[in-house]
């Protein structure tokens, strides 16, 4: 059975040695005994909060007890720490401290490896562009890949038909960019017109843009380096 320290709400002395008023104290025999008189003094108290960190400095001190403070709304005891040995309560934090910064290692790893990919899929989404679209202005494919490829956005090149380069998603992407930028959409969604509306009214020229940029009959679609070659990321996330 744990040892007991109250929190009393109210000054209390120690019935052995008259001291107080005491933040703690423990009862014997309904009497409040402060903690020297008990033989606690040398613990020291660990408020809640880090599970891990409790769960480690109980575990590694030899007395330990639990701390209760009472709750009068709920007229109940309610748990609000431990009191522990000095020493298991620095080793169980140099061991929390010690898997916080490998969990932060782990999380700066994985921040690289992801910015990584993205860089990857970025450069391999702007290669498609200009193979649907091959007249697109190499910067305009960039940014237009840049911008459907944003990790948590939702949009085009974060789907699983953006990241498999789908014909399809692909040009939604390239679509989406000229409606915004080179139609008068945002204008007339300015004005109050009906998104649905306003994208009908705007098709044509969309359409407009997008055959201006598509490749001429015999012209040999090319890449963001200027290759005319296709190497898709799908392709390269399966080797």
């Amino acid at each position: 059975m744990d040892l007991v320290v109250v929190q009393p709400l109210r000054g209390r002395h120690c019935g052995e040695c008259r001291q107080g008023p005491l933040e703690m104290h423990v009862l014997e025999s309904g009497v409040p005994v402060c903690l020297d008189c008990a033989d606690l003094g040398h613990l020291v108290y660990l408020p809640r909060g880090s599970a891990a960190l409790t769960r480690r400095a109980r575990e590694g001190s030899s007395l330990f007890a639990v701390v209760i403070r009472l709750n009068r709304r709920h007229s109940r005891y309610e748990r609000q720490g431990l009191l522990v040995e000095e020493a298991a309560l620095a080793r169980a934090e140099s061991a929390c401290l010690a898997d916080a910064e490998a969990r932060a290692r782990r999380r700066a790893r994985d921040a690289e490896r992801r910015a990584a990919e993205d860089v990857r899929f970025t450069t391999a989404l702007t290669a498609e562009i200009l193979r649907l679209f091959p007249l697109c202005p190499p910067e305009r494919a960039a940014g237009i890949a840049a911008h459907a490829s944003v990790r948590g956005s939702g949009r085009v090149g974060r789907t699983a038909a953006g990241r498999s380069l789908d014909e399809g998603a692909v040009t939604a992407a390239v679509r989406a960019s000229v409606r915004h930028l080179d139609t008068e959409y945002d204008t007339l969604l300015a004005a109050g017109v009906d998104r649905h509306q306003a994208r009908v009214r705007v098709a044509a020229d969309i359409d407009a843009v997008l055959e201006s940029w598509r490749a001429s009959s015999g012209e040999a679609p090319r890449t963001a380096d200027g290759g005319a070659e296709r190497q898709t990321w799908a392709g390269r996330k399966r080797r």
